[in-house]
């Protein structure tokens, strides 16, 4: 396993949880905020968690992308340039 495969699965596992976690506390976050409970505080801390959710999402996204389009620069590079044509003959 290279290098290369290395950092691209651990990069994988690393979003995967991070994706996750985000939607937990989303889920979490509007059940508290939606819920009959007659305390403030606790729907503040609710919305607090979606917010929190939200950014944290936005953040994964950009993360992610930025992740990809590193993994694909350097998959292109770690190829190696062509082998020159030969002329004819």
């Amino acid at each position: 396993m290279s290098i290369v495969d290395f950092v691209r699965d651990m990069t994988v596992q690393v979003m995967t949880v991070a994706w996750f976690v985000f939607l937990v506390t989303w889920v979490i976050g509007w059940a508290i905020k939606g819920s009959p409970i007659p305390f403030h505080r606790v729907k503040r801390a609710g919305q607090s968690l979606v917010e929190d959710a939200v950014l944290a999402a936005f953040w994964l996204a950009i993360g992610t992308t930025v992740f990809a389009l590193i993994s694909y620069i350097v998959s292109n590079i770690g190829t190696g340039m062509p082998p020159p044509p030969q002329p004819w003959g």
